[in-house]
């Protein structure tokens, strides 16, 4: 099946199935609304999967793992060597993320998508595009072929989860230099220069973040990705593990499967999936407003309001593996909590 066709069977959210849970809701007894965004959480995702009988109860992180050739741009403190050497600790559990991920009864899934060298590992799945991508500031990231072939993969991993049985995914990934990537291609999308989405990554000095800045907007220079084609976006200027979380929120929408997005990484990946395909944005659930720079550029864009806002940067999905006891929480209220018509009081009735 080709890309477009896979597009093409992603439909609308069920309002019908959002309204019953809406109205689930205004049975607990509680003040109309008072849980916020946990609320709404909870009706996006019957919305998504047809059901007010909403469950979470299996649940993974898929970390998307690559390397990124615009590191040759001294654009980051670590070489590609790190990636790597996280990738194989992902796959041994002893990252932040797994950590998190045991914690909040989340499966923790290591996708090598392009890592450098990489021989693979035990606890790793192979689904690599390329050893690495190209710097883009020479040329193409990737060709497009490349591109949707990653975004399929990404669509392609969904499908696997959800046959596993997991009602959950958290979007995370690793990868040496994707800040850069993530942030020229929000620059594309957005129409906003780098110094707009482009921050300091992981630490860089006020010299390594100009050179970070020269080199996303040679690369769009040199490029000239086409803002109204998200994959020529993508190979252009973007990264396997990007392309890859794009195909993750696309496979999200079609198998009906919610997913979280983490911070500004896959939160440009979930941007590209929802310019490909507006219906996509019914799988997307925002975990955490990001301390990179485009963060919040990027979540107004896709329309999406942040459960946490903890300043939190660190990627391989940490955020959105974050946000899921929350979920949990609003699910306890959602499923266990009386109603007024049990307590015996009088309901809450919208004043405005």
């Amino acid at each position: 099946m080709t890309l477009q066709e896979t597009l093409d069977r992603i439909m609308p959210p069920d309002e019908a199935a959002r309204a019953r849970v809406r109205t689930r809701w205004a049975r607990c007894a509680k003040p109309l609304g008072s849980l916020g965004l946990l609320e709404t959480a909870i009706e996006d995702v019957a919305a998504l999967t047809g059901s007010e009988e909403v469950t979470l109860a299996d649940r993974s992180v898929l970390v998307l793992c690559a390397d990124n050739g615009v590191t040759a741009q001294g654009v980051t403190q670590a070489d590609s060597s790190v990636t790597a050497a996280v990738t194989r600790q992902l796959a041994l559990g002893r990252t932040a993320v797994c950590r998190m991920a045991a914690l909040a009864r989340c499966h923790v899934v290591p996708v090598d998508m392009g890592v450098r060298d990489f021989e693979g590992a035990a606890g790793v799945l192979d689904r690599r595009i390329g050893n690495g991508t190209a710097d883009f500031t020479r040329g193409p990231a990737m060709t497009r072929a490349q591109a949707e072939q990653a975004i399929l993969t990404g669509i392609e991993l969904v499908r696997n989860e959800q046959a596993c049985g997991r009602k959950l995914i958290a979007a995370g990934e690793m990868g040496i230099g994707n800040t850069t990537t993530a942030a020229a291609a929000a620059s594309v999308l957005l129409g906003v220069p780098p110094s707009e989405t482009a921050g300091r990554g992981a630490g860089l000095s006020d010299e390594g973040l100009a050179r970070k800045l020269r080199a996303i907007q040679t690369g769009i220079d040199v490029n000239r990705p086409d803002c109204a084609d998200p994959v020529d976006v993508l190979a252009k200027v973007g990264g396997f593990d990007i392309a890859g979380l794009c195909g993750v929120f696309l496979g999200g929408a079609l198998y009906r499967v919610p997913v979280l997005i983490d911070g500004f990484i896959s939160a440009v990946a979930a941007l590209c999936a929802l310019r490909l395909c507006p219906n996509a944005g019914k799988a997307m659930l925002a975990s955490h407003l990001s301390a990179e720079k485009g963060g919040r550029l990027v979540l107004d864009a896709l329309g999406k309001r942040p459960l946490i806002a903890a300043g939190l940067r660190l990627g391989e999905g940490t955020g959105a593996v974050a946000a899921i006891p929350l979920l949990d929480m609003a699910l306890a209220v959602y499923r266990e909590a009386y109603t007024f018509e049990e307590g015996g009081i009088e309901p809450y009735v919208p004043q405005c």
